[in-house]
């Protein structure tokens, strides 16, 4: 099906996309095109002919890079700046999954009325949409640019602006709100604990620190958060390895609610956890932005693997740990009652590792927020626009926490935020498979009309068509703040992400198909 997109040809270089640094000009070949090195080959891919060694092989990223501010943002990243193996992906995927969001949804999942082999089966199906998260990476190292810029290929130059400022940008925001509101209520007991009255005031201070500290991890950028999550994971995984000891302790394995659901009901509920579940993987449709500095030969199945490993792995744990937990106490109140059966000395440890892991969460997503940003058309740096997200993402988290009910906020903006977030990533994956995960990083830098990218407008019909037709698809079977006319009709089943997915996925490869002229945009 590859056939279906003309190789990429060289574009000329937009200095405009990078405002703080300009990428060459000069194309360069993808990986399965360039010429076969004489040496000894990588692992499933050629060397590159220069004779640089393999990435297993490649220098770590000098300790130097992590101790200043990121200069790229957009612009696309040359070969000679390249650097690190995809095992540091783990740690950044491990630590930003270790986090009071996971425990808070796994415990929902009772709160819905399932059976905890009910809850544990929906959590475990839900996290392997970390496989996709992990596809979505390995355009990184082969374009050398952030997913906020790759997606020019679906959507168009101007197409794409639409979708990064909604899906890009707007749910960022909502994604990086609901954590931080979250770590928020575990810092305000931190503080109330050393003695500190409660307050709205109190509260506002409390969630401008945990964003300040936030957003200079974000700031700094990609060096600082690869040296920063490793050790973060590390302490994470001390923390929370106490949590389990003590829910186990305490959680009845054969739980089952006084009156168990079954028939329509029972299904309407499992589709509504597999989509709150589902919605954290498929939010990081951004994964190439944390990939993009590999060397371009990078092995495919190891950025694949060790990006869904960091993701599935600590997700499945965390998750579970909530919805045992929700088995012995009360998670409608899940501080107070986790609090119950930790050990009294552990309390304020562990509230301290939910802020810590919330801070690592939202690291990432301010950063891919503020790429999303500069792609909308924002001429600012990347560090200037990290902080205005971070403003807009204060003020959404103060009135989720002095206004609204969290949980249910948070449970309603996960599922409805299925209904693009599903589609999307299935056409992005899409994209790869087409193209065999070839991109030419310099021409989707250029954004001039008559560029490689530019389509028809601005705008690449399929890829346009195609989402719409996805997300009009989910929107029909979505069951949460409001009921779809599918869904009303199965009794409230909502089917929002599986037929949302194959909707778009389906219509953008037919739309795609071989002898249609990618320069008319179709």
């Amino acid at each position: 099906m590859a056939s279906t997109i003309p190789d990429p040809v060289p574009g000329r270089h937009d200095t405009a996309n990078a405002p703080e640094e300009a990428a060459p000009a000069t194309g360069t070949p993808c990986p399965e095109e360039a010429a076969p090195a004489t040496g000894t080959p990588c692992p499933e891919e050629a060397a590159p002919a220069t004779g640089t060694p393999c990435p297993a092989e490649a220098p770590a990223a000098p300790e130097r890079a992590a101790a200043r501010i990121e200069a790229h943002g957009i612009d696309h990243i040359p070969d000679a700046d390249r650097r690190g193996r995809p095992r540091e992906l783990f740690a950044v995927w491990a630590a930003a999954n270790v986090n009071y969001l996971s425990l808070l949804s796994g415990g929902v999942l009772l709160l819905l009325g399932l059976t905890l082999a009910q809850a544990l089966a929906v959590i475990v199906v839900g996290n392997l949409f970390w496989l996709l998260t992990g596809v979505l990476a390995i355009s990184g190292p082969a374009s050398g640019t952030p997913s906020e810029v790759i997606t020019r290929a679906i959507y168009g130059v101007r197409g794409n602006r639409v979708n990064n400022a909604v899906v890009g940008w707007a749910i960022s925001v909502c994604y990086f709100a609901l954590n931080l509101a979250a770590a928020a209520s575990a810092a305000t007991a931190l503080v109330e604990r050393a003695g500190v009255a409660p307050g709205d005031g109190v509260t506002a201070v409390v969630v401008v620190v945990i964003a300040a500290l936030t957003l200079a991890i974000s700031v700094w950028g990609h060096a600082a958060i690869v040296k920063l999550y490793l050790p973060i994971t590390l302490v994470l995984a001390l923390a929370f390895t106490v949590v389990a000891v003590s829910v186990s302790g305490h959680a009845d394995l054969s739980y089952r609610p006084a009156e168990p659901l079954g028939g329509t009901a029972l299904w309407a509920t499992l589709g509504a956890g597999l989509a709150l579940i589902a919605a954290g993987p498929l939010s990081y449709t951004t994964s190439a932005d944390f990939s993009r500095y590999l060397p371009r030969t990078t092995s495919k199945r190891a950025v694949v693997g060790w990006t869904a490993l960091g993701g599935f792995l600590p997700s499945v744990v965390v998750c579970s740990l909530g919805a045992l937990a929700a088995t012995a106490v009360d998670m409608s109140d899940p501080q107070s009652g986790l609090e119950s059966i930790l050990p009294g000395w552990f309390t304020s440890a562990f509230l301290l590792a939910l802020v810590l892991g919330t801070i690592a969460i939202n690291a990432l997503t301010a950063y891919s927020a503020g790429l999303a940003l500069q792609a909308v058309g924002l001429r600012i740096r990347r560090s200037y626009s990290v902080l205005v997200d971070g403003a807009a993402a204060v003020s959404l988290t103060l009135y989720a926490l002095l206004v609204s009910d969290l949980l249910d906020t948070m449970s309603d903006v996960l599922q409805l935020s299925v209904v693009l977030l599903g589609p999307s990533a299935a056409l992005y994956a899409t994209d790869i498979l087409l193209r065999r995960n070839c991109y030419d990083g310099p021409a989707l830098t250029d954004e001039s009309p008559g560029s490689r990218f530019w389509y028809t407008g601005g705008v690449n019909v399929p890829g346009a068509l195609a989402l719409a037709s996805g997300v009009a698809a989910a929107a029909l079977c979505v069951d949460t703040v409001y009921t779809g006319p599918v869904a009303a009709a199965l009794g409230g089943v909502d089917l929002s992400l599986p037929v949302g997915m194959l909707v778009a996925a389906g219509s953008y490869a037919l739309l795609m198909r071989p002898g249609r002229d990618a320069a008319e945009g179709l």
